[in-house]
């Protein structure tokens, strides 16, 4: 079917992406079928459809919780150094999510908030975490073996927990005395280390997952009811 300009009465093209004649420029008004699809009467208009609106501002997201994990590894090296520090440390990596939140929705105030997105942000800031944390344990021991050597302690301690573990494991399954060697070496005293830092770590990561997850929620309450 043709269908000619209302102004100068030439004939218009099949092409409905330009709402205007090709031949005098007069704007031109398109009658859609109820059956068309959507997308081809948003092209009618000329315009392009606007983009889906991004839930989480990623970069500003990833930014407040590098701050937190910054502040906690911070805080994880002086308590190091001072025992009183270690409640604060505990208490901050451990509210890591709900302070990225926070700090995420002060920067970003229009930006949506509910359980998903928080949950979302929670395990980006638990990765971020157990990385840093892990990075400042790394660093700090290395500095207080090879610089201060005040790890004697230390590795006294651990010793004797290993060597109390040990003991059990042997008194319970006497099969286990032919690895008592094995069970003594620096490689099993490592993996055990590392076995207890991938549950601190793991641990870690749900609490940060949970704890974004309460304050995405509440926070949608707090948005709607205000």
């Amino acid at each position: 079917m043709h269908e000619f300009c209302h102004r100068c009465g030439g004939e218009l093209s099949d092409d409905t992406s330009s709402p205007f004649c090709p031949h005098c420029g007069a704007p031109q008004i398109y009658l859609l079928d109820h059956d068309q699809p959507a997308d081809l009467a948003e092209n009618t208009t000329g315009a392009a459809p606007p983009p889906a609106p991004r839930q989480i501002e990623w970069k500003t997201a990833i930014r407040c919780a590098l701050l937190v994990a910054g502040i906690a590894a911070v805080l994880t090296l002086v308590a190091a150094r001072f025992e009183s520090v270690s409640p604060l440390s505990w208490l901050w990596t451990v509210s890591g999510s709900l302070i990225t939140l926070a700090l995420y929705q002060k920067r970003r105030p229009q930006a949506w908030m509910d359980a998903g997105i928080g949950a979302r942000i929670g395990v980006v800031v638990g990765v971020v975490l157990i990385g840093s944390v892990a990075v400042a344990m790394a660093a700090g021991g290395l500095i207080a073996r090879y610089v201060l050597h005040n790890m004697a302690g230390f590795d006294a301690q651990v010793t004797q927990q290993l060597h109390l573990q040990i003991q059990h494991a042997l008194a319970t399954n006497p099969e286990a005395k032919s690895m008592q060697g094995y069970l003594y070496s620096p490689e099993f005293r490592a993996g055990m280390m590392l076995a207890g830092f991938g549950l601190v770590s793991g641990i870690l990561l749900v609490l940060s997952t949970i704890g974004g997850a309460v304050g995405g929620l509440l926070r949608t309450r707090h948005k709607v009811s205000a």
